[in-house]
């Protein structure tokens, strides 16, 4: 018995699990993509006329999004951090811009959060019409980092197959020296990988967007709609944040 006990205790993927789990960013991911999946189900619940148990995942939904809020404190630091660098880099002009607009509007949208949350926490008092409008803001400034990070993706898309193209067409025919060819698949490798996780990015924005877009009222969804895409963004993200944990591989 002690032997089965130690077998999956110590089981590597308990390891694992629990190495993710030290990492905050971790964290938030997993929450994140529990937060979603019972905003959708909470959907499916009320819209099969189950509503008491609905209710527990609305609760379930509303206390993880107050729980990730305190868990992002000091992140809008982050993001500033962030923009002074890429400001201060070389590079493509239009990718510099997009991804200095990128993290000043995450900045915005977490000084925001941060703010809900101490409302939230009854640290501060806000008057119910001046929550709605942090509120609003919030999503705003979340919306334009998302438009921000989709046309940096597409930029930068645009860059990476240009130059993979170059790469290909600067291929040697006939006698082929070795290290100038073992050089060519290496940068053709760091391409593709970089062109990889620009898609991959691409893609959670673009299920990421409905969700401030229909907290604005921009389109008009049902919760299982913005569930469901919030679910699949976060689970991509998850499984991206768990493979750059255990298997060593950067986002």
């Amino acid at each position: 018995m002690a032997t089965v006990a130690s077998q999956v205790i110590l089981h590597p993927y308990v390891s694992q699990s629990l190495k993710f789990g030290s990492f905050n960013v971790g964290r938030d991911k997993l929450y994140r993509t529990v937060q979603y999946f019972s905003r959708f189900l909470a959907w499916f619940l009320v819209s099969r006329g189950n509503k008491v148990e609905a209710a527990r995942w609305t609760a379930l939904k509303s206390h993880l999004g107050i729980v990730r809020k305190l868990m992002r404190l000091g992140k809008p630091v982050e993001h500033l951090q962030a923009a002074l660098r890429v400001a201060s880099s070389s590079g493509e002009v239009g990718e510099q811009v997009t991804s200095i607009g990128r993290q000043l509007a995450y900045f915005g949208y977490l000084t925001y959060d941060t703010a809900l949350w101490a409302n939230a926490a009854k640290f501060i008092a806000l008057k119910p019409d001046t929550a709605d409008r942090v509120t609003k803001t919030s999503n705003r400034f979340w919306l334009a980092g998302i438009l921000f990070s989709i046309t940096h993706g597409l930029l930068k898309a645009g860059r990476l197959a240009h130059d993979a193209k170059k790469l290909r067409n600067s291929e040697t025919w006939g006698e082929k020296d070795l290290s100038d060819e073992a050089q060519r698949e290496v940068r053709q490798l760091a391409l593709e990988n970089l062109r990889a996780d620009t898609r991959h990015q691409f893609i959670i924005d673009l299920f990421d967007i409905w969700i401030p877009a229909s907290n604005l009222g921009l389109v008009n969804v049902n919760d299982g709609v913005v569930g469901f895409a919030g679910f699949i963004s976060s689970f991509m993200g998850l499984r991206a944040q768990w493979l750059a944990i255990n298997n060593g591989k950067k986002n």
